[in-house]
């Protein structure tokens, strides 16, 4: 079984100099025969380590679980002398009975504790004898394994004095002569970093000892070990746990969430010792994975710092030697030839810096950095804009408590000055982990954008040529390090961590804008204007939180808006979410701890105090209601109660399955015995679980954990077809399959179909050169004046003759214009739109005929000539795509097609460019796609699709091929949502996509909200709008998925269904004050009736039919559509009408496909899946149908929905001889169809209505789109 959790207690050490050594010491002072007190070896005297009670000590058998909060596999042996008595402090003599006095002892220690080198950990500066009291003194260290896990200790240094041992029975002796002082060590240590309240720990314990007779230390120590053993660890969240260990409350600070440590801390410290700058030299140190010392005269700073540093570079993780505290002994270690993080005392300066080259020393007391190998220091600069920000926001931190409270009274209860403090630092450190979080954001916020998800490559020579050049210098060598490898691999694997969460949350409006593109990289105009000029007129205006005004053109999501400065970036947004309030659990007074029943009793207690929080937490605060169930969990688990754990744990599911504890349930699973195992599978839910556990577990084995980070090669032999498809997606060039099979064949034209790695090598560097040589396009005033703020210049011309002048002719995605020579201007040729004609002819110079191009368009009579002499293929098929690609765009309101053209036209210039033979034209022409489809097939779209058809916008966006819209739900605004608060009030569209896969789009701006939300690795195959805060979504993988609308993020699942969830709908609220009630259905006909505010079931039943695909509620009865029959069903799911298919279908393979029920006609319409026709039923007698609608050219329907009066279907059908995906609008009095509509090429396979102003219909896998339809 694995390890059982871990409770705060690791173990406890005792440490000082052995009574033999004392004696003598004592001895010779007492004597005169020292004049210099000495320093002594420190060993080991004691060791504490749970358990500290078993059953079996209780003379009963074993129940197969650990007591106490411990790891009781991970053990190994420790002898240790014992004395009759113990210790000669305090006057008391060790005898035995036969004079020798010491006996061993078998103790059971956790198995990663060094025993060996503690005592120079405890004591690192040497245990001296002392002629006086002296202060106590507490510091702190990390242990960290052969794996990297960090275990934590705080180790205080009190004194006792040393007596005579010519005494008797213990009694202190009335020798007059001076007193000697021995310190002790006392190490407390936890697997997690709790310091500040293992400080607090110690500090209670020496209340204990300092008046008690060293013949009670060991049992003193022992039971204060074993009451720590007993406090369990809170969950990640707003829970945190408190407990009295007179005279203190010490409280243990939850983890922000799972990803972070515990910080209980004060964070501030580093800013107290150095200014921002130094700081940013130390963290620059860190991630370019230097040798880094630091020297402090204080030992309990070295580790503070080093946690702080530790803290300041999350999520970036140290992956290096990391030794806060180095003893004299251990100073050798600073010869290690690897990147570290260690520390020493200030007073081996000089020794470290003289025989160690390259360290950067770190003196905390003088707030200095320096290198070992010269006066100054030669670290790259953090980049610029990231620093600035980091320096502004540290100088309005507020680091000093005392002005926090000069206007507060004191107060008399310590526990009362304690909590405030205590309060104070905590929002201060959250602010600091911001700041720090932020600054680590703004240095990697574009290393998304160089990254190839498919094939986990990240393009490191592309990230660093988009860098600025004073930048360039840093990340070079933070490029090369283990720290940045590992950061990469989380963001290959899409981890929703801090870093991702902040990122998201301080995009801005352009760079969401950029997102629904797909351009090759090149400076706008807007950032063209920064270089330049910068009217006010080039402002952009935030979009509005209602719906867009789709009259106006799409061409705004066109082209890249790409943000470079760091200055613009509005980074508050991400510093402002919502705290949720902290709650504290308060454990119950321990218990004697070393006697079983006891402790027993003690869980037994926590139990219930757990159950009355869980009863007691109000309604929808699932978030701590799950913090409970995990807690109480744990609190089983050790208790043995192994079912009550499991069963908590499987509540985790309905309130966040964020901190659901897998391996722990595993273990659990694994460790059930017969007798448990019997009665779990009397519990179905308990049962479930296990099987839900063991599946996954065997996933997980299968899966491959580190699958590495790739970085962009060149290829080195020739490539199939295959092999050139993923050398150009990871290039970043291009990502659709479609457009690099076409590249592919230009390439390979007149030849063996096999691409030579030199061909690519120079295709690869032209397209490279030609976006470096795009950057420095210096535009004038004039020109930036007359273009769009987000339009970049993608081709340029050399200089040319036209017919109005000398010049370079330039190339947006929007238009041709005419940069001017001799005096910088800038004239119009043509909107892309606007063009009638282009061909190719020539113009008469000297005897020569020079090769022109010929441009007319519709707003001028005369045709614009320009005699691009050798470059005129090239540009005749350049603009011809780009045109056919904007009426495309136009006649089908997908600015996609658009963007398309434009990378088609620049894969032309780079396929010219590279091949430079006869053939390059030709080749060129392999890619002239729109062009080609214009001349093949005219795509006229007919005129009630054009009226109707609004927009278009592609979910698959950077994916590899299009995606199967499946589903489709919109959820409308909230009105005075504050900008501050987690998430936006805007209205949203919520797409499925195979696999798991949901976008979010903002319905506002038709943005892409976010990239994708997962939820399992299934088809899902229904979503509800439960209510603002929260989607429901109904998978194959019998699940469904809640989804946070504030968050945007998945944690709880509900798991009673046994087959896939194939519909959801909302119950009929009956009384204002009734609990909303929401009805699920599965694939096997068993239908569940939710508590939405409780997520528990209130109800289920099945009904028999063969595949159940949706309910439906009407007028107090539930409607349920299944392949052969629909039912109406009482709700408490007894049979009352039963509809089964038309009679003149019953013949054929066909099945009902959908329904609609029209509660203010009292009808029913159906559908089929391969007829296309529609039923109307009466409600009253559905016996047979009253009315059947025709839908021409149509082969079958998938969906249906009713908008204002209308009935929108959609399906497949035929257009113009093809198989199309259709969508009919039928009159619903007149139970005529109104229009026809075609605007997908595969399937309709979802609708939905946006207010009734719009329907969104989304298509199958071919198409991949999705179409927004006006409504009249």
């Amino acid at each position: 079984m694995a390890d059982i959790p871990s409770g705060l207690l690791e173990a406890c050490v005792v440490v000082g100099a052995a009574n033999d050594k004392l004696r003598e010491v004592h001895q010779s002072h007492q004597q005169g025969k020292i004049k210099e007190l000495p320093l002594l070896g420190a060993e080991v005297l004691q060791v504490h380590a749970p358990p500290f009670v078993t059953k079996e000590s209780a003379s009963s058998e074993t129940n197969g679980h650990a007591p106490a909060f411990s790891r009781v596999q991970r053990r190994r042996s420790f002898i240790k002398k014992k004395k009759e008595r113990a210790g000669i402090a305090n006057g008391e003599t060790a005898k035995s009975s036969d004079g020798g006095g010491t006996t061993t002892e078998d103790i059971s220690v956790p198995k990663d504790l060094d025993l060996i080198a503690l005592p120079q950990l405890c004591f690192p500066g040497g245990l001296q004898i002392a002629s006086e009291q002296r202060e106590d003194s507490y510091h702190y260290l990390v242990f960290t394994d052969v794996f990297g896990n960090r275990t934590h200790a705080v180790v205080v240094q009190y004194y006792r004095p040393i007596q005579d041992v010519g005494h008797q029975n213990g009694h202190p002796s009335s020798s007059k002569s001076s007193r000697l002082y021995t310190a002790y060590g006392i190490c407390v240590i936890s697997k997690y970093p709790y310091y500040n309240a293992l400080r607090d720990c110690l500090s209670c314990l020496l209340t204990q000892l300092k008046p008690s007779w060293m013949g009670d230390f060991e049992e003193r120590v022992k039971e204060f070990s074993a009451k720590l053993a007993l406090v369990p660890i809170p969950p990640p969240g707003q829970l945190h746990v408190v407990f009295n260990l007179r005279p203190l409350q010490i409280g243990l600070p939850s983890r922000e969430d799972k990803d972070r440590p515990a910080v209980d801390l004060d964070l501030h410290l580093p800013f107290l010792c150095f200014r921002p700058r130094q700081l940013l030299q130390i963290i620059t140190s860190l991630l370019i994975e230097q040798r880094v010392v630091l020297l402090s005269c204080d030992w309990a700073r070295l580790t503070l710092l080093a946690e702080s540093l530790m803290l300041f570079i999350h999520p970036l993780v140290w992956q290096h030697p990391f030794v806060p505290i180095l003893s004299r002994q251990m100073l050798d270690f600073l010869m290690a030839p690897t990147a570290y993080l260690m520390g020493c005392h200030l007073h081996h300066y000089e020794e470290v810096a003289a025989e160690t080259d390259d360290l950067i020393l770190v003196n905390i007391d003088d707030g200095t950095v320096s290198s070992s190998w010269s006066d100054g220091i030669d670290l790259p600069d953090v980049p610029l804009a990231a620093a600035e920000c980091f320096i502004t926001r540290v100088e309005g931190l507020q680091v000093h408590y005392d002005l926090e409270v000069c206007h507060l009274g004191d107060s008399t209860e310590v526990n009362a000055r304690r909590a405030q403090r205590k309060q104070w630092q905590s929002k201060l450190n959250t602010h600091i982990q911001n700041i720090t979080l932020e600054l680590i954001v703004n240095i990697f916020r574009e290393v998304h954008d160089h990254l190839n998800y498919e094939h986990r490559v990240f393009n490191s020579e592309e990230f660093l040529r988009s860098r600025e050049t004073a930048d360039q210098p840093f990340y070079k060598k933070v490029l090369d390090t283990h720290i940045f490898h590992s950061f990469l691999r989380d963001r290959l694997t899409r981890k929703m961590d801090a870093f991702t969460r902040m990122e998201l949350s301080t995009r801005t409006e352009a760079y969401r804008l950029r997102s629904m593109t797909e351009s090759p990289r090149r400076p706008t105009m807007q950032e063209l204007a920064r270089k330049y000029t910068s009217p006010e007129s080039r402002l952009s205006k935030r979009l509005g939180a209602s719906l867009p005004n789709l009259g106006e053109s799409g061409g705004s999501l066109v082209g890249p808006l790409r943000q470079t400065s760091f200055k613009n970036i509005q980074v508050d947004s991400g510093m402002k979410s919502p705290q949720r309030p902290v709650r504290f659990f308060k454990l119950p007074e321990f218990p004697p701890p070393l006697a079983y029943h006891y402790v027993q009793n003690y869980y037994q207690e926590m139990i219930t105090l757990l159950g009355k929080a869980i009863s007691g937490v109000a309604s929808g605060d699932s978030s701590l209601l799950a913090r409970y169930h995990y807690l109480r969990g744990f609190v089983n688990t050790v208790a043995g109660k192994r079912l009550d754990a499991l069963e908590d744990f499987q509540n985790l599911y309905k309130t966040d399955t964020d901190i659901f504890p897998g391996e722990l349930v595993n273990a659990l699973v694994d460790s059930l015995q017969e007798g448990e195992q019997a009665l779990a599978d009397r519990r179905p839910e308990i049962k479930h679980l296990i099987s839900r556990v063991k599946r996954d577990h065997e996933r997980e084995r299968e899966r491959h954990v580190d699958e590495g980070v790739k970085r962009f090669q060149l290829p080195k032999k020739h490539m199939q077809l295959e092999d050139f498809v993923r050398h150009v997606q990871e290039s970043g060039i291009v990502k659709d399959q479609g457009t690099i099979h076409r590249l592919f064949e230009a390439l390979t034209v007149g030849q063996q179909k096999q691409v030579d790695p030199e061909i690519f090598r120079v295709f690869y560097t032209f397209w490279k050169e030609t976006e470096a040589e795009a950057q420095e396009v210096a535009l004038p005033a004039s020109a930036l004046e007359h273009l769009e703020a987000n339009e970049c210049v993608f081709k340029l011309s050399s200089s040319v003759k036209t017919s109005h002048g000398v010049g370079k002719i330039a190339m947006t995605q929007r238009r041709l214009f005419l940069l001017t020579e001799g005096r910088p201007g800038y004239m119009e040729v043509t909107k892309f739109r606007d063009i009638e004609e282009v061909k190719i002819s020539s113009a008469p110079f000297l005897l020569l005929r020079i090769p022109s191009l010929k441009i007319k368009t519709t707003l001028r009579k005369e045709t614009f000539e320009v005699n691009l002499k050798s470059e005129v293929d090239l540009w005749h098929l350049m603009v011809k795509e780009m045109w056919a690609g904007r009426k495309m765009a136009d006649d089908h309101k997908d600015p996609q097609y658009m963007q398309q053209a434009l990378t088609n036209a620049l894969l032309m210039d780079a396929v010219v460019g590279c091949l430079q033979s006869q053939k390059a034209i030709f080749a060129a022409t392999k890619l002239a796609h729109f062009d080609r489809m214009k001349l093949e097939v005219p795509l006229m779209v007919p005129k009630s699709t054009s009226e109707t058809l609004k927009h278009k916008i592609n979910p698959s966006l950077g994916l590899t091929s299009p995606q199967a819209v499946d589903v489709l739900l919109y959820t409308p605004g909230q009105l005075g949502v504050s900008s501050d608060s987690e998430g936006d009030g805007n209205p949203k569209l919520w797409c499925a996509l195979s696999d798991g896969k949901v976008v979010v789009f903002d319905a506002a701006s038709w943005s892409m909200q976010q990239n994708q939300v997962q939820v399992g690795t299934s088809r899902v195959n229904c979503m509800l709008g439960v209510d603002r805060q929260q989607v429901w979504i109904g998978s194959q993988d019998s699940v469904i998925y809640i989804i946070s609308t504030r968050s945007m993020s998945c944690n709880k699942q509900l798991t009673d269904h046994r087959s896939e969830v194939t519909g959801l709908s909302l119950g009929e609220c009956s009384e204002k004050y009734s609990p909303k009630v929401a009805y699920s259905c599965s694939a096997e006909g068993a239908v569940i009736v939710w508590d939405v505010s409780t997520l528990q079931v209130r109800k289920q039943f099945r009904v028999s039919c063969d595949r159940l695909q949706s309910v439906q509620l009407c007028n107090g009865t539930l409607w349920c559509c299944a392949r052969d029959c629909i039912m109406e069903v009482w709700k408490n799911g007894m049979l009352h009408r039963k509809i089964s298919l038309p009679e003149q279908l019953c013949g054929s393979p066909t099945a009902f496909s959908s329904l609609l029920l029209y509660h203010e006609r009292e009808q029913l319409w159906t559908a089929c899946i391969d007829v296309g026709e529609l039923c109307v039923w009466h409600l009253r007698e559905p016996t047979k149908p009253f009315q059947r609608i025709q839908l021409p050219d149509c082969a079958g329907v998938t969906c249906l929905i009713k908008v204002k009066n209308q009935i929108w279907v959609g399906g497949r059908g035929w257009s113009s001889g093809k198989s199309r995906g259709k969508i009919y609008v039928v009159d619903a009095q007149r139970h005529t169809v109104e229009k026809e509509l075609v605007a997908h090429t595969d399937c309709v396979q979802a609708l939905c209505s946006a207010e009734d102003r719009y329907v969104l219909s989304g298509a199958a896998r071919e198409d991949g789109k999705i179409a927004i339809w006006k409504v009249e």
